[in-house]
């Protein structure tokens, strides 16, 4: 098929030497003006480099943009996914899957400001995220020209690439050894893939994780902490007021000290094919802890268990990249109408790659002790169950009558 014609593409470009080699691939094979788009979404590394990076390879200063969206991301992402408890197949919080709406978002944005007419990514044709940052695209402008290089060009090995970084001038920085790992970073989570974790049999060694201690290190006393919730978003943490951002990063901090958010799972991609991974997310393993207690207090029961019941499904739209999607968007409200009475506080005990809840109270509260209380009461006639114990076996009585 014969390449579209562009003038102007929006690259999402870390800087790093796949998106360098995209950056001139896009300027030699499209013969197109790029403008670099860096997202500082908490990844722990410096972002500025990029821009250095980007003016050696010939990009205007005014084509480069490097934007801080930490509070976007935790704020309008990060929080809306975890009022939903959200888990992809039972272990996964969805770390990667939930960055890619807001930088596909971004650089819509930035198109649209600079007058493209295109944009790129660096994702692979074998997994998730060239799906997640496509229908991102397309969902919020339809007649965006995307291009996708891992799908068009040869270069389709480590060596090809290096050989084309070296032909074309575009530098390889060497800092040690390289991780065998192909990983990505933002401030909910850390993912690890590739090298020996393509055998599922195989252990991946201590060493290969980056953002919590192992939990045979961790202190060898608990620490207790309490947070917050308003309207089913953390607020604070120990009393002290923070801002989203500062809340998932402090709860990270939590969560690396006492070793807690290590997973190692083989999950279902989008595309087909099965993919071992595994995944730090240290507070937000905290977070998803903390927010289910203070709903156990303050959601209604069928409340609660319609909230269960449509998780999966909207964890599944969160993996597959259909943030934007009417059908994401319907389920959200419904999950943000259950959220406005989980306010209160929980009380967490961190222990050596545990969490565990040992405290909650709620001005909402739902939980009556008078009701449960194995002490006697003067609320609850306990003759009442017989009653409500028929009714509900009747169907059982009469099936039973006819055999």
């Amino acid at each position: 098929m014969a390449k579209k014609e562009v003038k102007k593409v929006v690259l999402a470009y870390s800087g790093g030497l796949d998106t360098s080699i995209i950056l001139k691939w896009l300027q030699d094979e499209y013969n197109a003006e790029v403008v670099t788009f860096t997202a500082d979404i908490g990844q722990g590394e410096e972002v500025e480099p990029a821009r250095e990076k980007a003016l050696k390879m010939g990009i205007k200063p005014e084509n480069i943009f490097i934007l801080d969206i930490q509070e976007e991301f935790v704020k309008d992402y990060v929080f809306p996914m975890f009022r939903a408890n959200t888990i992809y197949e039972g272990e996964y919080l969805l770390g990667t899957s939930i960055a890619r709406p807001l930088i596909a978002k971004k650089q819509i944005e930035i198109a649209k400001q600079v007058g493209a007419d295109a944009v790129a990514h660096g994702a692979t044709g074998k997994g998730n995220d060239q799906v997640r940052f496509e229908i991102g695209y397309l969902s919020l402008n339809p007649d965006i020209t995307v291009i996708a290089p891992w799908r068009e060009w040869d270069l389709n090995s480590r060596e090809k690439l290096l050989r084309y970084a070296e032909k074309h001038g575009i530098p390889i920085e060497k800092h040690g050894q390289k991780s065998p790992y192909s990983m990505d970073a933002n401030l909910l989570h850390i993912s690890y893939e590739g090298g020996i974790l393509e055998d599922p049999w195989a252990e991946p060694e201590e060493s290969m994780w980056r953002w919590t201690t192992s939990p045979e290190k961790a202190p060898n006393e608990p620490e207790y902490i309490e947070i917050t919730f308003e309207n089913g978003d953390p607020i604070a943490i120990n009393d002290s007021a923070m801002s989203p951002a500062t809340i998932l990063r402090t709860l990270n901090e939590y969560g690396n000290k006492h070793g807690i958010g290590r997973i190692d799972i083989v999950e279902n991609r989008f595309v087909g094919m099965k993919s071992r991974g595994c995944y730090e997310t240290p507070g937000g393993t905290i977070l998803l802890k903390a927010h289910r207690a203070i709903e156990s207090i303050t959601l209604d029961r069928e409340e609660a268990h319609l909230k269960d019941s449509i998780m999966p499904k909207y964890a599944e739209l969160i993996y597959n990249g259909f943030w934007f999607a009417p059908e994401r968007e319907a389920l959200q409200a419904l999950i943000d109408n259950t959220q406005k009475n989980v306010n209160g506080r929980v009380k967490l005990k961190l222990y050596k790659g545990n969490v565990e809840v040992v405290g909650r109270r709620s001005p909402n509260s739902l939980f009556d002790a008078n009701y449960c209380t194995f002490e006697e009461d003067e609320v609850y006639n306990q003759k009442d169950a017989e009653g409500f114990i028929k009714l509900n076996a009747l169907r059982f009585i009469i099936k039973g009558r006819q055999k």
